[in-house]
């Protein structure tokens, strides 16, 4: 068996292929269903899924909003068919991903434990433009981006809360798992700065584990690595687990881990790996679960996602409209008549409450979509059921995977000429870090009696969510503007 096909798997297709674009249909078709008969049937035929998935995302947002329940069933159903439909491929051959709630562990893993040496900081700071910002300033750099629309009030305030409980940072009597713990998003670097006991999951490579293991001796925490002999140096060699082929031992290595369990998802891959990594990271959610009831769990959503937002974002977004500048206003008129009207699209209608803040980016693909999404229906389903859940929309920003890529980088240069605020790595991880500080010791903060309300709730959006025009719209010409600076 090659390594490809080894551990999660999407399922064979009747052609004996392992398709992406088939069970992406079949999971959002499954998810509609129950509320929106012709959304599902729209997204089982759809013939070109990397174009045509962007209708369909959305649809999978707006068919919840008519009430609570209906955007529950959807998140509900889309898990069902999800863990119904992928696989798990092993020597023997295939079996249902359901199956790893309960199968024996291929390997014992064992935990090293790294103490390091420096004192742990004694207030929040956010590194901003080469500054640490943190007292006033902190509070007046929030202050800016909630009147320039680029975060939502409700975030800043959530970080201001943290900024007044500084003996919050350390997560006490907890340990945070942090899946992805080479994650450029991830909160591993900014927790053990601040004193707390953070388990690191991530690839079995060397060169990662040296990177985290020289974050770990450095900083105030506790860093609890899975290795395969207990009795052996911490040498990067023998750290770390993959995930798509190793839930059982990982979920079983977890649940023996002492402190109130916080199940942090940072994973990420190129492509149909993302999907396939995702769902082994919800597999694993599972088994915790079932192992460890009091988990709490934790998850960045992407800002390049479907959201529904609060009426006085989208207020703020048609002010921002209507005062565009007059040049603004006079190239408008000519773009959209030559695009067809597919440039420089105000964001919303007036008065829309809620909007819908579509910022898919089609270069992202319909895989990277349904990672980040089956994500989002797990937050909404654990929700539900009572379980601490911490997700945030985190801030567009410069990581390394997206600036690899040509089309986004030069966007995300130019995004700035269209009300969108890029962040940089460093600054983001630490403003997520906090958030999800605020949110463990707040029970993951006020309930609300729509899933909407939750995912909208201390969103750092960059400003995709109150700015003029809609996204997609202005995105090709950023990428345009933006082209030279990305370059450099």
């Amino acid at each position: 068996m090659s390594e490809d096909q080894h551990g999660v798997v999407f399922p064979v297709d009747a052609e004996g292929r392992r398709s992406t674009a088939a069970l992406g249909r079949a999971v959002a078709a499954d998810g509609l269903r129950p509320v929106d008969a012709a959304g599902a049937l729209a997204a089982e035929r759809e013939t070109n899924w990397r174009g045509g998935y962007l209708t369909h995302f959305r649809r999978l947002v707006e068919a919840g909003l008519p009430s609570g329940a209906a955007a529950r069933t959807i998140a509900e159903e889309g898990l069902v068919s999800l863990h119904r439909r992928m696989r798990v491929a092993g020597p023997d051959g295939e079996t249902g991903l359901d199956g790893l709630a309960g199968a024996p562990a291929g390997r014992t893993l064992h935990t090293v434990e790294i103490r390091g040496t420096a004192e742990p900081e004694g207030e929040l700071s956010l590194p901003f433009h080469g500054r640490r910002l943190r007292g006033d300033a902190l509070l007046r750099q929030l202050d800016d981006w909630v009147t320039a629309g680029v975060v939502e009030p409700s975030c800043a305030e959530a970080v201001r809360t943290v900024a007044a409980h500084p003996e919050w940072l350390a997560v006490p009597d907890s340990t945070v798992v942090v899946l992805g713990a080479g994650a450029e998003m991830g909160p591993l670097t900014a927790l053990l700065r601040w004193g707390a006991r953070v388990a690191g999951v991530d690839l079995p490579r060397a060169a990662l584990w040296e990177r985290v293991l020289d974050t770990a001796r450095g900083s105030a925490g506790t860093l609890l690595m899975p290795v395969d002999d207990p009795a052996a140096d911490p040498e990067p060699a023998r750290a770390g687990a993959d995930l798509i082929s190793e839930v059982p031992a990982v979920a079983d290595w977890a649940a023996s881990l002492a402190g109130r369990p916080v199940l942090g998802n940072y994973v990420y891959a190129d492509g149909a790996t993302n999907v396939r990594v995702s769902t082994a990271v919800d597999a694993l959610t599972v088994r915790l679960t079932a192992a460890r009831p009091e988990l709490a769990l934790a998850f960045l959503s992407t800002p390049t996602d479907v959201f529904a937002v609060p009426a006085d974002a989208v207020a703020q977004s048609v002010r921002a409209y209507a005062d565009r500048s007059r040049a603004a206003k006079l190239l408008g008129r000519p773009l959209r008549t030559v695009s067809g009207g597919r440039l420089l699209q105000r964001a919303y209608v007036p008065g829309t409450d809620p909007g819908i803040a579509d910022s898919l980016v089609a270069q992202q693909g319909p895989n990277y979509a349904l990672a980040k999404r089956l994500q989002r229906w797990r937050a909404t389903t654990a929700r539900a059921a009572g379980t601490t859940v911490s997700m945030n929309v985190a801030p567009p920003t410069r990581t390394r995977s997206v600036v690899k890529n040509r089309a986004l980088a030069a966007a995300y240069a130019g995004a700035h000429r269209f009300g969108v605020e890029i962040f940089e790595p460093a600054t983001s991880n630490v403003l997520m870090a906090a958030l999800l500080v605020h949110d463990l010791h707040t029970g993951g903060g006020p309930r609300h009696e729509h899933p909407w309300q939750d995912e909208a709730h201390a969103a750092a959006h960059g400003g995709l969510w109150r700015a003029a025009y809609q996204p997609r719209s202005a995105l090709g010409l950023a990428a345009l503007l933006g082209y030279g600076a990305a370059r450099g």
